[in-house]
């Protein structure tokens, strides 16, 4: 079993190439929940996530041993740039097998690296299945995300630095996907400071490993499918499990609505761009799923900040709309001269910023001399749409809201 110095020994590998990231007080954030909260910016690492400390321990381990090969790995990013990094460090060859969905961006970014990129696959789990042939194959080494003893070492080397900045920390809240990250952490928090708590979170569309650590036994999903890519793994592996039951105090579950407002509370209060891996914590906290005395000294980790921009737009998108920041309609007026103008006027007394317009007059489902405005506009709050809504109602129009 893994053990706290193995952890140590891998955190003198990486400690000259891995970065040490802030682990910085979040001052809104502990104000608005009552807790003192620091945040461990692992967003900011080298490759934008935690992984580059699993890989470049494993591969350097590999090194030690007498490896003279290359290295193959499965993943969808993180872990991808990480086996890249250290494979580009040590000066040996590395194939990443990535599923064909894949954003473009982190493709690039692993080829950037030097790696060579197969694109297979519909999931991770296809993308797995291959690798490992292909490592097979080729007679080289697969760099297991998680399920690797010198891999959790690498990750458990972020305790170690939370620790020694923050040594009276009682809880830590720890993203969970496949659970090598957690598995090194609290294996080192539990022989550094047994009596900090240690609750992992995982997403409700991938909830393998929390559903398996309330059974006690290993259960696998379905299927999986949540925002939050970085801990999207449908099956459960037995190792980590292990561990989560030996030294983990809980498990929750956050859902899409709860990680998206989360990306956006640590992007807008607390100026830090994370992806939905990196968020989970921050949502079970901002959603009440933790209970621990007023005052208590929280650590959250964010795991990582590699979200593809596309997500990131759409997740400000709709955050906006929830958060009555924004009020997207769809308005009927009767299609001739100055109509338009009346609309706009109308808004324009109520202070509303128009930022989108569109006019229809030849959908179908119009009545022949109609036509449909769809308008996005700024809005300031709950009591400003309502005021919107009401002065189109006493000037007679109909609207529908999108949502």
């Amino acid at each position: 079993m893994l053990d706290l110095k193995q952890i140590e020994n891998a955190y003198r590998r990486v400690s000259s190439v891995v970065s040490r990231t802030p682990f910085s007080h979040a001052p809104i954030l502990s104000a608005l929940t009552g807790y003192e909260i620091y945040l461990k910016k692992e967003n900011l690492q080298q490759t934008g996530a935690f992984k580059l400390r699993g890989a470049f321990n494993k591969i350097a381990t590999l090194i030690e041993e007498g490896m003279h090969g290359g290295v193959v790995a499965a993943s969808a990013g993180n872990h991808a740039q990480g086996v890249a990094f250290a494979a580009k460090y040590f000066g040996i060859e590395a194939t990443i097998v990535m599923p064909e969905s894949t954003p473009l961006t982190k493709v690039q970014g692993v080829r950037e690296l030097g790696a060579a990129v197969i694109l297979y696959g519909s999931n991770y789990d296809e993308a797995y299945g291959y690798a490992t042939g292909y490592a097979a194959e080729k007679k080289q080494v697969f760099v297991h995300p998680f399920t690797d003893e010198a891999v959790m070492a690498g990750q458990g080397t972020v305790a170690i630095e939370m620790l020694e900045e923050q040594p009276d920390l009682n809880l830590l809240l720890i993203p969970v996907g496949g659970g090598g990250l957690i598995s090194g952490i609290a294996t080192a928090v539990k022989e550094m400071k047994p009596d900090c708590q240690v609750i992992g979170v995982a997403a409700e569309g991938a909830p393998a490993m929390a559903t398996s650590y309330r059974k006690g036994y290993a259960v696998d999903s379905t299927a999986v499918r949540t925002i939050a890519d970085g801990i999207a793994v449908r099956d459960t592996s037995p190792i980590t499990l292990d561990y989560l039951l030996k030294y983990v105090d809980g498990m929750e579950l956050v859902c899409e609505d709860e990680i998206a407002n989360a990306i956006l509370f640590l992007l807008e209060k607390q100026k830090v761009l994370v992806e939905g891996a990196g968020a989970v914590g921050v949502a079970a906290l901002l959603h009440h799923k933790i209970t621990m005395p007023r005052g208590s000294k929280i650590g959250i980790v964010l795991s990582g900040g590699n979200i593809d921009v596309t997500m990131l737009s759409l997740i400000i998108e709709k955050g906006l709309i929830k958060s009555s920041r924004k009020m997207k309609l769809i308005v009927t007026l009767v299609d001739k001269p100055g109509s338009l103008m009346h609309f706009t006027e109308l808004l324009s007394k109520v202070a509303a910023n128009i930022v989108q317009i569109g006019y229809d007059r030849v959908s179908t489902d119009l009545e022949f001399g109609d036509a449909n405005v769809s308008v996005d506009l700024e809005t300031k709050g709950i009591a400003h749409q309502e005021e919107i809504r009401e002065i189109l109602k006493t000037h007679g129009f109909a609207f529908v809201e999108e949502h």
